[in-house]
């Protein structure tokens, strides 16, 4: 039987993997905000214009209701509440490549099939595409891997190690 100070932990645990969860839906959610600014419009299709009745006036159309709008909460979609924890395909194959290492599609689709997730090949495939087109995986002999963290050396850096080395002398 646990004690009240274990319960609390694993409360702890389990909220701190539900703000992780909420983290990681919240950096795609501005990600796609930001790609759907991005894109261009299409051009809308044309109006098809229908020609009035015998009638000499139309009557007006119903007008827009005058009831303010309230500022509050969104409605809540209609997806479980189990549904809105859990993470994105795309955030759980790169977690399981992370994992793991380089994998096919299909070692990737039973590792995610693994943690409880209703997921096919199919859809793990796409998924790896949609990543590899934003940079996010890269394929290389039919095993797909997490690309290599770029960062920029700094220049001063190297001018800074030098120069002690040379007082020392």
């Amino acid at each position: 039987m646990p004690t009240a100070v274990e319960q609390i932990h694993t409360k702890i645990a389990e909220l701190e993997t539900k703000i992780a969860d909420l983290r990681i839906a919240e950096r795609e959610l501005l990600a796609l905000e930001k790609s759907s600014a991005r894109q261009a419009r299409t051009a809308p299709e044309p109006k098809i214009k229908q020609k009035p009745g015998p009638k000499a006036k139309q009557k007006p159309g119903p007008k827009a209701s005058l009831r303010p709008k309230v500022q509050g909460e969104p409605k809540a979609p209609k997806a479980s509440a189990a549904a809105e924890a859990r993470q994105t395909i795309g955030a759980a194959i790169t977690e399981v490549i992370d994992r793991h290492g380089a994998l096919s599609a299909a070692e990737i689709a039973e590792h995610v099939k693994a943690t409880g997730r209703d997921i096919n090949n199919r859809t793990v495939s796409f998924a790896l595409q949609a990543l590899k087109k934003r940079g996010r995986a890269k394929n290389t002999d039919g095993k797909w891997s997490l690309p290599k963290a770029r960062g920029r050396r700094p220049a001063a850096s190297s001018e800074a190690s030098n120069q002690p080395a040379e007082a020392a002398e």
